[in-house]
């Protein structure tokens, strides 16, 4: 059985309202050792700091999506803090920048709320989870400028360039490997699988969504991450459950839990 950690999921998720402690429980039965639940708006991260106390294996990051900077307030910041004392909450995200849709905050508005959020994981010296969505340029101007400093995270969902991950390995950062890796159309990431060492990739789920193929377009779920294992271990002509090993490990370093 593989041995699967999932370095982004959304269980707080309103399509898991109907089965999701169940669902949850039964995981590790199923090979999963670890989440990473992630916040995104106010209402998530809040959900997500609860839900990472009631399973061993679930952990928290906390924060503000770019989609939902509005929502960033002096009140927000001092909340999303105090969580980050909790010894399950181990991250903090999903933050970012996202200027894909029109109807998002300001480019400006996103930016500074990035920055506020990148300052409480340096002063508290823990990761962050990158939410990179049509911004790849005003991105890695961030990693460039706090990677220095010693942040350190993860480029979730990865869908950048060969170069652009190649930069963003050369700051320090890793790069999350969800189910896109497994359709027909996925040139891009495909490349990197290839081109990037396994030491600095993560798989993960970003649940519900982006569920691999033999199931995209259905709820995804973190059991489903042996498929991305499948096509990560054929680009890198090693086993499944060596590419399972190495990014489990890698999740367990990312997030201190060695």
């Amino acid at each position: 059985m593989l041995e699967i950690f999932d370095s982004h999921a959304h269980y707080d998720d309103r399509q898991f309202d109907a089965d999701r402690q169940v669902l949850l429980a039964a995981m590790p039965e199923e090979g999963v050792i670890g989440i990473l639940n992630c916040g995104s708006d106010w209402k998530g991260t809040l959900a997500t700091f609860e839900l990472c106390r009631e399973h061993d294996f679930l952990y928290g990051a906390v924060g503000i999506h770019p989609g939902n900077a509005g929502e960033w307030n002096p009140q927000v910041r001092d909340r999303i803090g105090e969580m980050l004392e909790d010894p399950k909450v181990v991250a903090v995200g999903e933050i970012g920048l996202d200027y894909y849709w029109e109807s998002n905050p300001p480019r400006e508005v996103q930016q500074s709320v990035l920055r506020e959020q990148v300052a409480l994981a340096l002063e508290r010296d823990l990761p962050v989870v990158i939410h990179d969505r049509e911004a790849h340029g005003d991105t890695v101007a961030l990693l460039r400028e706090f990677a220095p400093r010693g942040l350190r995270g993860v480029l979730h969902s990865f869908s950048g360039s060969v170069e652009m991950a190649r930069e963003a390995v050369g700051l320090g950062f890793h790069l999350g490997v969800s189910g896109v890796v497994t359709y027909k159309n996925a040139r891009k990431l495909v490349e990197v699988v290839q081109a990037i060492p396994l030491e600095r990739l993560l798989v993960e789920t970003d649940a519900p969504y982006l569920a691999p193929v033999p199931f995209r377009g259905r709820r995804n779920q973190s059991v489903l991450i042996r498929y991305i294992l499948e096509r990560v271990a054929a680009l890198k002509e090693i086993s499944p459950e060596e590419a399972a090993r190495v990014t489990a490990a890698n999740a367990r370093r990312l997030l201190g839990l060695v």
